[in-house]
């Protein structure tokens, strides 16, 4: 997911910082945390198409920032954070060594998790500078897991990562007072949540869902990809997937009788899109 091709980086000698940290995370969390360490000096610019969340982590030193058309000359703290939405320019610049912690979050991630906290149409906010002690706490815990090869499992970091998307939807983003055009209305996404978990266990079309919207099924699709962060097809599969992974951890019903019970093929069908989500056995599950 960290597509390091989309940043410039440099220190102070022309080379690319010492990165730490990089190996690809478990399952599907759209998440990624990089460490970098640079001598001397820094130049950093990206204009990338995942969110960018930046942690200053050495001590306090004097950096030059820009972002969308606007410059900053500022001091920094150890755990000053940065924002830079996808597709925003922005760079940095300081003469001193410095330590990076920098997690990237898929856009699409982001606005699943927004739908679903009812913070639909939720906008990643630009910032420059500030300070978030609970969102560090998490980068700090997913870069350990990160660098050591994810010790703790998939589990531990699927958590904290739903937890640092969660963070940043409620502490980092804003809704736009008029709904923009072309997005789903949170009513009739609730009345789409409401008819997935109804017919859970049926073969759930496209048409029927585009038909609750009123609109055309091309159409629909389009709409509801760019407000939920992922086609309908997979909604359906996601919502799936949750009721199955609820009924694991009660424990009252076998993995066939879950797979009937929530819409999957069988037994096998179910265990392939958990394997690929989290990255983990079903048995790893309870």
């Amino acid at each position: 997911m960290l597509k390091l091709g989309e940043m410039h980086w440099v220190q102070k000698d022309g080379n690319p910082p010492r990165a730490f940290g990089a190996k690809n995370p478990p399952g599907e969390s759209g998440v990624s945390v990089l460490r970098a360490r640079f001598e001397s000096a820094a130049h950093f610019s990206a204009t990338s198409s995942q969110h960018l969340i930046f942690f200053q982590m050495s001590p306090r030193l004097r950096m030059e920032c820009r972002m969308a058309g606007r410059t900053l000359q500022h001091e920094v703290e150890v755990g000053s954070l940065a924002i830079c939405p996808a597709g925003v320019d922005c760079s940095a610049e300081t003469d001193s060594s410095i330590d990076v912690l920098l997690i990237v979050i898929a856009p699409e991630k982001l606005a699943l998790a927004a739908a679903e906290d009812s913070a639909l149409d939720a906008r990643l906010n630009e910032r420059m500078s500030g300070c978030d002690d609970k969102l560090l706490d998490i980068a700090r815990l997913l870069a350990s897991e990160s660098s050591n090869g994810y010790p703790n499992g998939p589990l531990l970091w699927n958590e904290a990562t739903r937890r640092l998307i969660s963070q940043v939807v409620f502490g980092h983003s804003s809704i736009p007072d008029a709904p923009p055009r072309g997005r789903l209305s949170r009513p009739v996404l609730q009345t789409i949540r409401d008819h997935i978990f109804a017919h859970l266990a049926e073969p759930i079309e496209v048409g029927d869902l585009a038909a609750l919207a009123g609109r055309s099924e091309f159409h629909f699709s389009r709409v509801f990809a760019r407000s939920v962060g992922m086609t309908p097809h997979r909604y359906v599969v996601h919502l799936r997937l949750q009721a199955a992974l609820r009924h694991i951890r009660d424990g009252r019903m076998s993995m066939a009788e879950i797979a009937a019970d929530t819409g999957f093929s069988d037994q096998s069908h179910l265990s392939r899109w958990i394997r690929r989500v989290h990255g983990v056995a079903p048995s790893e599950l309870t």
